[in-house]
């Protein structure tokens, strides 16, 4: 099925996937109206596999910023995935997962002097600066850190630039690893982001060129460089490749790093959760803008549709990640006439726009709208302004690749369980009981692939 977003395109959206056959189910519940996601941790493994396949050489240590959700961190933490975190809370919460320190970098170059305190405390000791007044910070509050200069190199199109905040000039990097050393601190190598959501593959090979240079340099200083980490900026949105920024990397790598033994890592967020979160919406109300012809006749020329999740909420991505989200009715309506409509938040705020205005077919009180790729800095950022719940997030996982998994992660105290047995021609049914500690009761769900699911108490009724 082809959807129109309101910029024109035509995208292909796949009802027959796990994720729309777990929302349908959901959606279809006796009283549900509450906006929910359904995240598909088997997408999460498959990505990880991917990564692994097209950049054998550089080791991930994924953003927990863009998605600290516990069910994720929990299946990368078992994948042996490693991790990027900017404050205290993410430390902990990685630590909290039994992830030892050396498998986290501290990757925020203007740190708060609590937050490097803690660090400190805990053992996470590799951290990026990239000014002297954070150097004399850690000079003074953790002085054995291991330190990352990072530098700025920026793409020429990015869905969030990074570089008018954070990186020094590769020309300024020589001045400030001179006074790393006069304060007798341990730089270990280079960092840099070209931007989140990179759409300039090519920038990958200009930013490990310069990071060469600074190698080099830190060298005649007395500095042995080991770590070259090459932030974030990969794609994660349904049917998007690495392809072609691992090519650009892995030919980098060989040209400029072929003759030192360098460890390498990267900052993925949106590539590993973009495409695994699915959320689905109720409309509460609906309100149609009319006007009058020249005999007298009222007739509507757009629609307003109302939807239980927001511009504070799961869409603070369209205002601070300048994502376009593209709605997709759970019904087909196949002889309904488009209309020129919008879609809003549920919140007294006008700014609470999702879309401005997209063609969408005749809608009422009650149908669903569906949204996907919506994994990356979402539910982070939600707030429950006006007094809006953040949805719920339920888990959808494939049978054997739960069965592989459970018994090394927290989420191993929960059972997948056949509750119902199967008819000749039907799927088993089939259900996991999650801990009370953990705050997540039973639910159980049909699925084509025999799924497991976890899934909060809001989004099962009746």
């Amino acid at each position: 099925m082809k959807i129109q977003t309101s910029g024109g395109d035509q995208i292909e959206v796949d009802r027959s996937s796990n994720s729309w056959a777990m929302v349908q189910q959901i959606c279809q519940q006796v009283g549900q109206e509450n906006a929910f996601y359904v995240c598909n941790l088997s997408s999460i493994l498959e990505k990880h596999k991917g990564w692994q396949a097209v950049m054998p050489r550089v080791e991930p240590h994924y953003a927990v910023k863009c998605n600290n959700d516990l069910a994720v961190l929990e299946i990368l933490a078992t994948l042996g995935a490693c991790f990027d975190c900017a404050s205290r809370a993410e430390i902990r919460k990685v630590l909290s997962l039994g992830v030892s320190p050396d498998r986290i970098i501290f990757a925020n170059p203007a740190k708060i002097s609590s937050h490097i305190r803690y660090a400190a405390d805990v053992g996470v000791a590799t951290m990026t600066f990239d000014d002297v007044c954070e150097l004399h910070k850690i000079q003074n509050l953790y002085p054995s850190a291991r330190l990352v200069i990072r530098i700025r190199v920026d793409a020429t199109d990015a869905q969030c630039p990074l570089g008018m905040k954070f990186g020094c000039e590769p020309n300024d990097a020589p001045q400030l690893l001179d006074v790393a050393r006069s304060l007798n601190l341990n730089v270990v190598g280079v960092s840099f982001h070209v931007g989140s959501g990179c759409r300039e593959p090519a920038v990958f090979r200009r930013a490990i060129s310069a990071a060469r240079d600074v190698f080099d340099y830190a060298s005649t200083v007395g500095f042995k460089f080991s770590l070259l980490d090459i932030g974030g900026g990969y794609p994660g949105v349904r049917g998007s490749s690495l392809t072609d920024i691992a090519a650009v990397v892995n030919n980098a790598l060989e040209d400029f790093f072929r003759d030192m033994d360098v460890r390498v890592i990267a900052e993925p967020g949106r590539y590993y959760v973009t495409s695994a979160f699915t959320l689905a919406c109720n409309i509460h109300s609906v309100r149609k803008i009319t006007d009058v012809d020249d005999q007298g006749r009222r007739f509507e020329t757009h629609r307003m549709y109302y939807i239980n999740d927001g511009v504070y909420g799961s869409f603070n991505c369209v205002l601070y990640d300048h994502q376009v989200v593209c709605p997709v009715p759970l019904k087909e309506y196949p002889e309904s006439r488009r209309i020129s409509s919008s879609v809003w938040g549920p919140t007294c705020d006008g700014l609470d726009r999702v879309i401005e205005d997209i063609s969408l077919p005749d809608m009422n009180i009650g149908d669903w709208m569906v949204f996907e790729d919506m994994g990356a800095y979402t539910l982070p950022v939600a707030s429950t302004f006006n007094g809006f719940p953040v949805p719920e997030v339920c888990y959808i996982i494939k049978q054997h690749e739960w069965a592989q998994l459970k018994n090394f992660i927290l989420l191993s105290r929960a059972e997948l369980e056949v509750i119902e047995e199967p008819n000749a021609a039907d799927e088993e049914l089939f259900c996991l009981k999650i801990p009370s500690n953990l705050n997540a009761p039973l639910a159980s769900v049909k699925k084509p692939e025999a799924f497991a699911t976890i899934c909060s108490s809001d989004l099962m009724v009746g």
